[in-house]
């Protein structure tokens, strides 16, 4: 099958393991595989991509699993041209099933083009999604909130809501605090 990538790397995510593997050119034309396991501190996540940079790698696939692929992909980003790969399309081979073989899988599957990269959109959009995304479950709360006490005023025998349009707004807090 024909090499599309000299030096990659696939990893395998976990909570709290990434299992590396890293495939780059050898001696007479064969290829040398590299695996190491590494932890998901911020501290062994930077040894990480200290460890794919000594080995010259320029693309790393990892797998989509949950949230855990967010932390790797961010630091190394920045260093690597990372693909996040959906785990329906990695088709993982029957037999026994490790981390270190998955690893190793991803990163085949990788140096030969066989697996197309998710879209992870660009650093700002994601922060800017972050952010709108924040601001749109803090809304949400406070709705809660308001619901939430005029249900209580509501047990209370209180019918604020019968007469002031918003029980939070202008008309509503001075009948709640009159101080």
């Amino acid at each position: 099958m024909e090499r599309l990538l000299e030096r990659c790397a696939g990893l395998d995510l976990h909570k709290d393991i990434i299992a590396a593997c890293v495939r780059v050119p050898g001696d007479n034309g064969e290829r040398s595989i590299y695996q190491h396991e590494f932890g998901t501190t911020t501290q062994e996540l930077l040894g990480l991509r200290d460890w794919l940079g000594s080995y010259g790698v320029t693309v790393v696939g990892m797998e989509a699993t949950g949230v855990y692929w967010k932390a790797p992909f961010y630091i190394l980003e920045e260093s690597f041209e990372c693909w996040l790969l959906n785990a329906r399309h990695m088709h993982n081979v029957p037999g026994r099933k490790t981390d270190v073989a998955d690893a190793a899988w991803i990163c085949q599957l990788v140096e030969h083009g066989l697996v197309r990269p998710s879209f992870v959109p660009p650093k700002p959009i994601r922060e800017l999604r972050n952010l709108t995304r924040y601001r749109k479950a803090q809304i949400e709360e406070r709705s809660r909130e308001a619901q939430q006490l005029d249900k209580i005023l509501q047990d209370a025998g209180i019918k604020l809501s019968s007469v002031a349009t918003d029980i939070m707004g202008k008309s509503g807090l001075p009948c709640l605090m009159p101080w």
